[in-house]
């Protein structure tokens, strides 16, 4: 172990702590920020937002709460896109490079776009999108594949004053649609395909299928691919062709702290997505400060998030965190495992990335490879590992460490949801710890509890629900776009206002660091006891042989619910003794409540593009549902026939 970059805690193992290197270099080393901030998180917040973003007009007010909504920088004036492109290009940082941008084809070449590319694009297609007559307010639907032009056509919806909703590129042709109706967007920003593993993808045609009928005036189309693609005279144009004819400056507009920079739809198991809005001064601070702290953003990085631009974590960690800070930012295109497994490590490599944040399945994934294949690889650059998405186990977290991060690099393993759009929970690299299924403590400014169902705070160790107590983090949501019934009905209500509720299980040990315990809708009742999925999980995990699990629970006559698991070996085939050693492993990790009534073996778990097993459709599964929701986010669709004949699924009518 490289002693001089992590040094254990002799009191516990599997505890590290930062470096004097570490606590050298880090913004924050100190961690009397966290009491400090305590004492006044609005002062503290009004600081960070001066120190750290450029504003046309200073607020009114730091914080307003008026249930059941809030505003930060109350009539304070910025634009989103002057902070991530125009105030570097007055600087030093006009030709550091912006965007390294990696295509999926290994024959193409790589793109790097300046500060002062990225400014001269964002502008001439801010243009583009004033002459198809697009105002402030209007909205745009953005998508696109992971290619430069989709956070130029974000940062030039932010200048004009226009709000953007990004849509997923492996969403279908209803899945757009339905997010077109429900924003009322104008306009429509898609490209002709992209490369998904080696094959091309048509995303005009599903562009073209999802306009019709909608509110949609004129579409846009990036030349990705180069294939024949219809296209309709009068309403769709070439991106290369509509910006030709368009000046290189366009005004930043002046947004208000609380004018809407975008809205991102999120899917249940049920009913149409909802429409999270987020503000522009108050995500924006929280953008910046957790992209800079969480990260130890210096000059000298390349910042790597592995995200697709179509969940928050894009938003966030592959737009507007890291281009407020005048960073480098790499995106690539494609699969991890094209043209072969060792693609995103020859990409680190080749590019010295110094810091990687990606999520736990993908982890997972790489560890059936065994160590031998990173050794191959030079990853001496990085220095600063993270983890979204999903709780880490422990196997996965030390693997992680040890063959990606050589036992150097602090894991800023973060919580977060879409909801807040910024992290919220995690160990900061400066301070510490970095314990193994812990996330950390809340981002200073922002605090975080644990209650029963009546609401009362609980004492370390209980599990229970997370909430966040007020003042609410300045990059909170601010509504639901055209629903704020839903809105008060999931984050506010239960509680009866007195906290932002997560719908998050969780608890923290005596020294304030919390772990995560699951969705509370992936928490069993198993006769009358409560049980986390990801409980039940950890210790399936154990196992020498489990590769990985997923738990949900299935309906039960006598105990109302009982834990059925899912699991991916690492070799052989399942047998009802290896049943039997998983199950014993549970009752002897957790107790015998939470002894799986069945284990399932499969070949693989269903999962989404951005790493999140999806624990819904086997609860569907198990439980016989004829509907199992929204298919379309899946990464290996594939698996749920098989998954469905292991478990003699018979849908009830």
């Amino acid at each position: 172990m490289a002693t001089e970059w992590v040094v254990r805690d002799e009191k516990e193992e599997n505890v590290f702590w930062p470096s004097s290197e570490m606590k050298k270099r880090a913004w924050v080393s100190d961690e009397k920020i966290y009491d400090d901030a305590k004492k006044d998180q609005i002062k503290f917040w009004e600081k960070l937002a001066e120190d750290g973003l450029v504003w046309f007009k200073k607020w009114d007010k730091a914080y307003v709460w008026e249930k059941p909504y809030f505003k930060w920088f109350v009539n304070g004036e910025l634009n989103a896109c002057y902070n991530c492109v125009d105030r570097h290009v007055k600087t030093w940082r006009r030709n550091k490079a912006a965007i390294i941008w990696v295509p999926e084809p290994i024959d193409e070449d790589v793109k790097v776009l300046t500060y002062y590319d990225l400014y001269r694009e964002v502008n001439r297609f801010a243009n583009a999108l004033k002459k198809l007559g697009v105002k402030k307010g209007d909205r745009v639907v953005i998508y696109l594949p992971m290619i430069p032009q989709v956070q130029i056509a974000m940062l030039a919806c932010a200048r004009i004053g226009a709000i953007h909703s990004v849509v997923f590129s492996a969403f279908s042709a209803e899945s757009l649609k339905q997010r077109i109706e429900d924003s009322e967007a104008k306009v429509l920003i898609t490209a002709d395909g992209y490369y998904r593993r080696g094959k091309i993808i048509d995303l005009k045609r599903n562009a073209d299928s999802a306009v019709q009928g909608t509110t949609i005036k004129n579409v846009i189309v990036v030349r990705r691919i180069g294939n024949d693609i219809n296209m309709v005279k009068g309403r769709d144009y070439f991106w290369d062709e509509i910006v030709k004819e368009c000046d290189g400056y366009c005004e930043a507009e002046k947004m208000k702290s609380q004018d809407i920079l975008f809205i991102l739809y999120t899917s249940g198991t049920t009913g149409k997505p909802k429409g999270i809005i987020h503000d522009t001064g108050g995500y924006l601070t929280q953008a910046h400060w957790t992209a800079k702290w969480d990260f130890d953003l210096h000059d000298d990085d390349v910042f790597w998030c592995t995200a697709d631009i179509g969940w928050v974590t894009g938003h966030t960690y592959a737009c507007y965190g890291p281009l407020s800070n005048g960073a480098t930012l790499l995106v690539y295109e494609g699969a991890p495992d094209y043209p072969d497994i060792g693609r995103w490590w020859k990409i680190i490599e080749e590019f010295g990335v110094t810091t990687f944040y990606t999520a736990p399945t993908a982890i997972r994934m790489f560890i059936r490879y065994g160590e031998d294949l990173f050794k191959r690889y030079d990853l001496s650059s990085l220095r600063i590992l993270g983890t979204v998405g999903e709780p880490i186990d422990t196997d996965a977290w030390l693997w992680y460490f040890k063959n990606i991060g050589g036992c150097r690099c602090p894991i800023i393993d973060t919580w977060w949801q879409t909801e807040t759009g910024g992290t919220l929970i995690n160990s900061l690299p400066g301070i510490g710890p970095f314990k193994p299924t812990f996330a950390g403590k809340s981002f200073p400014g922002t605090v975080h509890t644990v209650v029963d169902e009546d609401g009362n705070e609980l004492g370390p160790g209980e599990v229970g629900y997370l909430v966040q107590k007020p003042p609410f983090a300045p990059g909170l949501l601010h509504g639901v776009w055209k629903n704020e019934k839903k809105y008060i009905e999931e984050y506010w209500e239960k509680f009866n206002f007195r906290y932002y509720y997560t719908s998050d299980g969780a608890y923290y040990d005596e020294d304030g660091n919390f772990r995560l315990t699951g969705r509370v809708d992936d928490v069993m009742k198993v006769a009358g006891h409560r049980l986390s999925s990801a409980e039940v999980e950890d210790a399936i995990d154990e196992h020498p042989n489990v590769r990985e699990s997923a738990v949900v629970p299935r309906k039960d006559e006598i105990k109302g619910e009982v834990p059925i698991a899912f699991v991916v070996l690492k070799h052989g085939e399942g047998s009802d003794s290896l049943k039997k050693e998983i199950i014993d492993f549970v009752v002897k990790g957790i107790g015998p409540t939470a002894k799986p009534a069945e284990v399932y073996f499969v070949s693989d778990l269903p999962k989404t593009r951005s790493g999140k097993i999806m624990r819904r459709i086997l609860r569907g599964i198990v439980n016989n549902k004829k509907e199992l929701g929204n298919l379309t986010t899946l990464m290996n669709p594939e698996c749920i026939d098989e998954i469905k004949v292991v478990v003699g699924y018979k849908p009830l009518e």
